[in-house]
């Protein structure tokens, strides 16, 4: 199979075995509820919620909090760790500190318990150092690791162990994209048992990793799933190749099968597996009247992330949309400590205005790339401005109608510092890996939906459809 360069994904889609048969859904939540086992899911940016519904968010990890929901009867809870915007040992540190506490707190409820390491699906993230992390606190002899970043809704494929991106009608190898020219989290494979060699700069070998191929899971089904994880020992890799739901199906329930087996797994995943995993019967998107838009105030955009696609959507939505008012923030006022408070109350008095006269308006950082020395200075200056940009939202009298973040760091930073959000509740998405929370009685905005719009998904035209989704009618 062709493992560089652009091809047509109706061809090699269309290359592959016919998808499995039967439909697994009803197995799966069987099995799920047969494990007894809550899934866990440590999500290093809020934009892991996007295949999800009905499901908490927790942006602190206390062990009362860890406590409280382990014994609430959902399938599944998501932890907002923020860790991509740290550096490497800052990120192991905080996620070890999370494990710790997870396991005091099912230790004291006696509740079983599965962990996801929920990242980017364009293989962006602090791996294998939150694996680590976990490993080494969670007290638990996992038979391996699954490696799973298959997201259907972002367009993001794996097959012949190669991670593809859908762009229009093609599929590009990831490290073909602009995602793995990413200044902090960049590589050079596609394959992922060679991505796997790399990040872990040879203490894994490609060699070493084990496969479940599209044609295990179409011809073999969840009965060779399982007698490949059962054969697992020893903390090994395996990679899970799947182009469509109905494979993460497949997969799912062998993998359920082998576990209830004793076999036990660390998963470092994209979204698409947590709702297979946790049993989650997928749900039509939302749509305005569902989120009870009943404020006469304007919605509030917040444009953060710097990634190529976001400013392009950025683009299409200030060109398409003559009624969206539009406020550049400089970032070079935020980086310069004398200038960033008067900048933030400039911008904060602006948006009071055209929030309160009915306004939605997007709030939104020069694009301009500042380069920085080296892979830590390029994420304090992401924080700085990310801080920057809660600090604008705590100075707002207005109740927005709505609020959108744009980009992972900016939409933890504005959930947690900007809004006060300690436990969210995701409603569903508002299109395709774009989730909606609701928020809880302790944030600022009680109830308020809170759009996280992930850097990296949709075409150029999304951003404009959820804000004119959202428009008042």
């Amino acid at each position: 199979m062709q493992t560089s360069g652009p091809v047509n994904k109706d061809e090699l889609l269309g290359s592959l075995p016919d998808p499995w048969p039967a439909n697994l859904a009803a197995k799966i939540r069987a099995a799920v509820q047969g494990s007894h086992r809550k899934l866990v899911v440590l999500d290093d940016d809020p934009t892991g919620t996007q295949t999800v519904h009905g499901i908490p968010v927790l942006t602190e990890w206390s062990i009362p909090s860890l406590h409280d929901e382990l014994q609430r009867d959902l399938p599944a809870f998501y932890i907002l760790t923020n860790s991509r915007s740290l550096p490497p040992a800052e990120a192991r540190n905080l996620t070890a500190e999370i494990g710790k506490n997870l396991r005091t707190a099912a230790e004291k409820t006696g509740n079983r318990y599965a962990v996801v390491s929920r990242s980017d699906s364009t293989l962006r993230g602090h791996f294998p150092e939150e694996m680590d992390a976990l490993a080494g606190v969670l007290g638990q002899p996992f038979d391996g690791w699954i490696l799973c970043p298959f997201f259907q809704e972002g367009g993001r494929h794996t097959i012949a162990d190669v991670h593809w991106v859908q762009d229009a009608d093609q599929l590009i190898p990831a490290a073909e994209t602009e995602f793995a020219k990413d200044a902090v989290f960049g590589y050079r494979s596609s394959h992922l048992p060679q991505w796997v060699e790399e990040k872990t700069s040879g203490r894994i070998r490609a060699a070493d990793t084990i496969r479940i191929s599209i044609e295990d899971i179409r011809r073999g089904g969840p009965e060779r799933v399982k007698e490949i994880l059962l054969a697992m020992a020893g903390q090994r890799v395996c990679v899970v190749n799947a182009a469509d739901y109905r494979d993460l199906d497949v997969f799912v329930l062998g993998l359920l099968s082998a576990e209830a087996m004793g076999k036990i797994f660390l998963y470092r995943t994209a979204a698409s597996f947590v709702r297979a995993r946790a049993g989650i019967s997928p749900r039509p998107l939302l749509s305005a009247a569902d989120l009870d838009l009943a404020s006469t105030a304007g919605g509030l955009i917040i444009v953060g992330s710097y990634v190529p696609r976001t400013t392009r959507q950025l683009d299409v939505l200030v060109k398409s949309e003559d009624s969206i008012v539009r406020e550049k923030v400089d970032v070079r006022l935020l980086l310069d400590a004398s200038a960033r408070q008067r900048e933030c109350e400039r911008i904060a008095a602006r948006i009071d205005q055209t929030l309160q006269a009915g306004n939605d308006t997007v709030v939104y950082t020069s694009r301009r790339y500042l380069s920085a020395a080296d892979a830590a200075a390029i994420l304090q200056v992401g924080r700085t401005i990310s801080s920057a940009l809660t600090c604008i939202l705590r100075q707002l009298r207005t109740r927005p109608r709505y609020l959108l973040a744009k980009g992972g760091i900016t939409a933890s930073d504005v959930a947690t510092a900007g809004l006060g959000v300690r436990r969210a509740v995701v409603a569903g998405q508002i299109i395709a890996g774009v989730p909606v929370w609701r928020l809880g009685t302790e944030s600022r905005y009680p109830g308020m939906p809170f759009i996280v719009f992930p850097g990296n998904v949709g075409d150029e035209s999304a951003l404009l459809q959820v804000v004119r989704k959202l428009h008042f009618r």
